[in-house]
């Protein structure tokens, strides 16, 4: 069962007799989770939260992915999103129709492609951090929303920031990766009137502790508004970001 929608679905068809109760009723007895042995599927996740169940693919082996995917598209799942793969995973999951996005690492099973809703705007510091920023992007995508790209805009040349002012302060949420000292963030946060999604990078040289630098300082920003989330966790902003998006809102 996946949302609100298909359990009505499933009432108007016992109602118009084209199944028995019986055979609806095996349906939600099957629908909160499926035990597969080693994973716990979440069938009611949607139904709950209006998005399925996300595969986090690292230190899975393709065989748990497999069995997962399958599982799930067997209860009519649809763009099911698998996180952190390689292209070599990928390649063992060909089977199934999988679009494979290497920046982001990201998988995603019998996608239903959308013109998507509102505005989201993804941007980095540098091109360094487009892995953390395609996986936000790619994740809010496939949820629903229309996404846009501001690449390689970060505060070492602010001019270049600037110079996309009116794509910023059209958004309805932005999504600011950047690792060294992470200031994007808080430029951005300065700039425009929606909230700001803050993802530090595991990017810069030693003292930038693998992102910890950044993360300190988007947790300290002094500008209202920005919300952080954790070191390289593109998937994590762009599913808040969707969130938000989704909202109503004024813009």
């Amino acid at each position: 069962m996946n949302g609100s929608n298909d359990t009505l679905a499933l009432l108007e068809n016992v109602k118009s007799g084209s199944i028995t109760p019986e055979e609806a009723l095996m349906k939600l007895k099957t629908a909160p989770f499926e035990d597969i042995g080693y994973a716990k599927i979440d069938n009611h996740r949607r139904l709950r939260q209006g998005a399925g169940e996300v595969i986090y693919g690292q230190s899975k082996t393709s065989g748990q992915i497999s069995g997962i995917v399958s599982a799930m598209l067997k209860n009519g799942a649809e763009n099911i999103l698998v996180t952190r793969i390689s292209q070599e995973t990928a390649d063992l999951l060909s089977n199934f129709d999988i679009e494979y996005h290497p920046i982001a690492k990201i998988g995603v099973v019998a996608r239903k492609k959308s013109q998507g809703v509102g505005n989201i705007v993804v941007a980095t510091g540098g091109t360094s951090d487009m892995p953390a920023a395609e996986e936000a992007a790619i994740t809010a995508e496939v949820l629903g929303s229309r996404v846009t790209r501001l690449y390689d805009v970060g505060v070492a040349g602010l001019h270049r920031l600037l110079g996309n002012i009116d794509t910023l302060i059209s958004a309805r949420v932005v999504v600011a990766a950047a690792g060294m000292e992470g200031a994007l963030a808080s430029v951005i946060g300065g700039l425009v009137d929606c909230p700001v999604v803050a993802v530090p990078t595991s990017v810069g040289y030693g003292a930038s502790f693998g992102g910890v630098a950044a993360l300190l300082s988007m947790l300290n920003s002094c500008a209202s508004g920005v919300s952080v989330v954790n070191i390289d966790n593109g998937f994590g902003a762009g599913f808040l970001a969707n969130r938000i998006n989704l909202m109503e809102g004024p813009k």
